[in-house]
């Protein structure tokens, strides 16, 4: 089993002692970019900003951020800290390179400090791919709710939508573009329903303005316990006729 305990540890300096260091390193024995069930799992996808997000909140929880910024840089050889911030810079090294997936930890490799990588690896995958943003417009027309529940559709939508923002964010400003946007979705979101959601989806058009995406959500969640509700009742008193007639 892939083990992720290689952020486990905790200190209140941004140094690391060399045991923790040590032990660290033993418990990362495989790489969690391949385990799904890990926060640094590399997808399929170009996903590089959802795991440049991941990253820097685990590296935050550990003190160890200005390492990826250069905040923290190096001092001289002759400096008496400077074997501990070795220690650190290759930690964070190790942390990088285990995160990502193999052929793209070969091209890193051999750049000695961290915030070196951090920066090789936003130059190279932070830019907006045109193609990429044209894929995931496509699969957000073409999902639908199908089989899956509101909620885990809701998610899958909500997760590419998410991605386009990341690779292709709104400027800062006053203007309404962010509403319109979020209109955008909730029309996505209803037009993606199955036909039983049609009464509820009609109301919610006659809006003007569209109520907020988590207002949305909760209607069509009570609509959908609803819905159970009345299904279950009918197959009950389906249940209770088919015994009676055969009594």
């Amino acid at each position: 089993m892939v083990k992720t305990t290689n952020l486990n540890g905790t200190h209140s300096s941004p140094f690391p002692s060399s045991s923790s260091v040590i032990q660290t390193m033993s418990d990362n024995d495989s790489y969690p970019s391949q385990n799904p069930a890990s926060p640094f799992y590399t997808h399929p996808r170009n996903n590089y900003h959802s795991w440049c997000r991941s990253f820097s909140i685990a590296i935050i929880s550990k003190n160890k951020y200005g390492f990826l910024t250069g905040s923290i840089p190096s001092t001289s050889l002759d400096d008496p800290v400077y074997p501990a911030w070795e220690r650190c810079n290759n930690l964070v090294l190790f942390w990088l390179f285990h995160s990502l997936s193999p052929s793209i930890t070969q091209s890193i490799i051999y750049l000695s400090t961290a915030s070196s990588v951090w920066e090789d690896l936003r130059d190279r995958f932070s830019q907006s791919d045109l193609l990429h943003i044209a894929e995931l417009q496509e699969e957000i027309y073409a999902l639908k709710q199908g089989s899956l529940s509101v909620t885990d559709f809701f998610t899958a939508l909500k997760t590419l939508w998410e991605e386009i923002e990341n690779s292709h964010p709104l400027p800062l400003c006053t203007c309404p573009a962010k509403t319109y946007r979020n209109q955008d979705f909730i029309i996505r979101f209803l037009k993606g329903l199955d036909e039983c959601f049609s009464v509820v989806r009609s109301q919610l058009f006659l809006l003007d303005p569209l109520p907020p995406v988590n207002q949305v959500f909760a209607m069509i969640i009570q609509q959908e316990r609803q819905l159970q509700a009345a299904t279950g009742i009918l197959d009950e008193q389906r249940t209770i006729a088919a015994v009676i007639e055969g009594q």
